[in-house]
């Protein structure tokens, strides 16, 4: 493994050190998710209206979010490609008006077409699912405009991707392709400090996967890379809620445990969570910074 990167400042401009790594009190991120597509699993098409989308990214900020992610296209399992060109269209203009007004921005998507538009309107992270592999270009996007590179676990695209759900160890697997991306990544000149992890909770993962990547995120903190965590509202939480008829907690009443997740993923040393509701996640970060304090 290539030598750690030095502390950074404590905000989205830079990526900070983890807070678990003894360097002083670095605050956890929180990434809010703001989805202008019709299909994903959560809040599909609730803001496909441009003026629903930015009033949204706009209360997200309001309510403690340090950036807002735009995605275009749905990565739930199961879910169709659109082309390029309609995601683009989905997302730049509502990315120059929150940029326009001052937030942090990321763009989610697995295209360097769409990266660089995005990037253009004022996105300063790239939120890659696919790691960089689903588009060789997007390294050279990345390390050409000098953003933030999101390197999420992934072993294919949402159609067929539980299919891939195999692993020998899925913790040490899933740390040992993250790295092999992160090398890659650093071999295309991007630079090491620009870099974020993401061990992909639900991408080619099962229910039981989730929680022994969950367990181990501190494993993922120790590679020295900044960590990302996402388990909002998904589909193991509602499995684990289900009632006694197995039926799974419905999406929308997945809100406490995904704050608990949340939690355990502060403690364990996460660069930030990815979540739908921040005002929830902001309350329970400043009870964990006061009890962290408090020690």
């Amino acid at each position: 493994m290539r030598g750690v990167p030095a502390p950074g400042a404590g905000n989205v401009g830079s990526v900070t050190t983890p807070h678990s790594a003894g360097t002083g009190p670095a605050r956890p991120q929180i990434m809010g998710i703001l989805n202008i597509t019709p299909d994903s699993f959560s809040d599909g098409g609730r803001y496909l209206d441009f003026t629903d989308a930015v009033a949204h990214g706009e209360q997200m900020a309001a309510d403690g979010a340090d950036l807002i992610d735009v995605g275009g296209e749905s990565t739930r399992p199961g879910a169709d490609r659109v082309d390029a060109a309609t995601e683009t269209a989905r997302v730049v203009d509502v990315i120059a008006a929150l940029a326009e007004r001052g937030l942090a921005v990321s763009i989610d998507t697995t295209r360097a077409a769409v990266a660089a538009a995005a990037i253009g309107a004022g996105a300063s992270v790239v939120n890659d699912v696919s790691g960089g592999l689903a588009d060789p270009d997007m390294a050279r996007v990345v390390a050409d405009t000098g953003v933030r590179w999101v390197l999420m676990h992934w072993r294919g695209h949402s159609a067929d991707m539980q299919q891939l759900a195999k692993y020998e160890n899925v913790v040490a697997d899933v740390k040992a392709e993250l790295e092999d991306r992160a090398e890659a990544a650093l071999d295309n000149g991007v630079e090491r400090d620009k870099l974020i992890l993401d061990p992909g909770l639900g991408f080619a993962k099962t229910a039981e996967h989730n929680w022994k990547l969950s367990a181990h995120l501190d494993e993922f903190v120790a590679l020295g890379y900044p960590v990302l965590f996402g388990s909002s509202r998904k589909s193991y939480l509602g499995r684990l809620l289900g009632d006694e008829s197995g039926k799974p907690r419905p999406v929308g009443q997945r809100e406490a445990a995904t704050l608990a997740t949340s939690v355990l993923a502060f403690e364990a040393g996460a660069w930030g969570v990815r979540v739908h509701d921040v005002a929830g996640t902001a309350d329970a970060r400043a009870v964990w910074e006061a009890t962290r304090a408090g020690r």
